[in-house]
């Protein structure tokens, strides 16, 4: 829908905009009203380059759109009913709970080892650990290609299905070849398009999820969801979206938390959200209530860092990972909390 920003265009500038809008299969259909005449686009007004065309033009104020720019992602889409299966869990029917450390320390594996069994026994679907990691500091560890042999073992040995972090197309690979179930986009990546169609030709006709998360530079949400529609239009719609905090952060947290981004989400896309409130604070004290407060606000998920020893973790774990006692605790309440919000009763 074309706003002028006169009362109505000139023949001139119709014209012109008719001329614009035929060059894409499209119409225009003025809409009389009392003091003002708008103009609808009729056809496709998901095409970008006309919209920017239109909008550059001096005499227009604005364009609303009626069709949502996402083909793939939107709620009425015809992937609406599509839904995913992660740890035998399909979102929306049951809360999915994915926890691990931060960073696999291949000098230390026991470390893992031993939190993939307990983050097992807490009750989690899905075991997370960081085989590589982007670092701001080039001097700081940037993770180690050995430490995906030690993600599978702990795969092996519990019987869960596993997370990690790919930042470029040998990363994908490997991970694909090792036969890791879900490819986690850092914040850091997520407006990396190169990357997400990667990942999307990568993993096309494949069960494999994508744990997409927020960056900390994304505005508006429509940014987000085009960062998934970008994975869905190359080949793999099994994108899970993943708040995380973002900025301005608020002081004592490590970003701003944003798990209430959720049901906004949710009135837009059909795809799932599995909130982080580890990074989201950023310290192991505050991630019990973030993660209610995911919950409440309607998440599908929650991801959590964790370590038996938080102390002996490397990359962020020291600061932000809950032991397993902890994350049980959050585990068991958070279901009381999703069995409430959809009234079943029972987790």
């Amino acid at each position: 829908m074309i706003l002028p920003k006169s009362n109505r265009l000139t023949p001139e500038q119709l014209a012109e905009i008719t001329a614009i809008v035929g060059e894409f299969g499209c119409k225009i259909q003025p809409i009389v009203g009392a003091v003002r005449t708008i103009y609808a686009i009729v056809g496709d007004e998901r095409e970008e380059l006309m919209i920017n065309r239109l909008e550059g033009l001096a005499y227009v104020d604005r364009i609303d759109r009626i069709q949502s720019p996402f083909k793939l992602m939107d709620i009425r889409s015809d992937l609406a009913s599509h839904r995913l299966t992660l740890g035998g869990v399909t979102l929306g029917e049951q809360l999915l709970v994915i926890a691990g450390t931060c960073t696999i320390d291949p000098k230390n594996p026991n470390y893992f080892y031993e939190t993939a069994a307990a983050v097992k026994e807490a009750g989690a679907h899905v075991l997370r650990g960081g085989v590589w990691k982007p670092r701001t500091n080039p001097y700081a560890f940037q993770g180690d290609v050995k430490s995906l042999d030690i993600l599978m073992e702990a795969s092996r040995r519990t019987g869960l299905p596993v997370d990690t972090e790919v930042m470029e197309d040998l990363h994908i690979k490997l991970a694909l070849e090792a036969g890791v179930h879900s490819l986690q986009v850092g914040a850091r990546n997520a407006l990396n398009y190169s990357l997400l169609r990667s990942i999307g030709r990568a993993i096309a006709e494949r069960d494999t999820c994508v744990l997409l998360k927020r960056s900390i530079h994304m505005g508006p949400l429509s940014e987000f969801i085009s960062a998934a529609e970008y994975i869905a239009a190359f080949g793999n719609p099994n994108v899970i979206l993943c708040p995380r905090g973002t900025t301005p952060t608020l002081d004592g947290y490590r970003n701003h938390p944003d798990e209430s981004i959720t049901p906004l989400l949710k009135e837009k896309t059909w795809a799932p959200v599995v909130v982080d409130p580890s990074h989201s604070v950023g310290k192991a004290v505050y991630v019990p209530a973030c993660a209610l407060a995911a919950v409440a606000y309607g998440a599908d998920g929650l991801c959590i860092e964790a370590h038996v020893s938080p102390s002996h973790g490397i990359g962020d774990d020291p600061k932000q990972a809950v032991t397993p006692e902890v994350l049980a605790g959050i585990i068991r309440q958070a279901k009381q909390l999703w069995a409430l919000r959809r009234g079943t009763g029972s987790a």
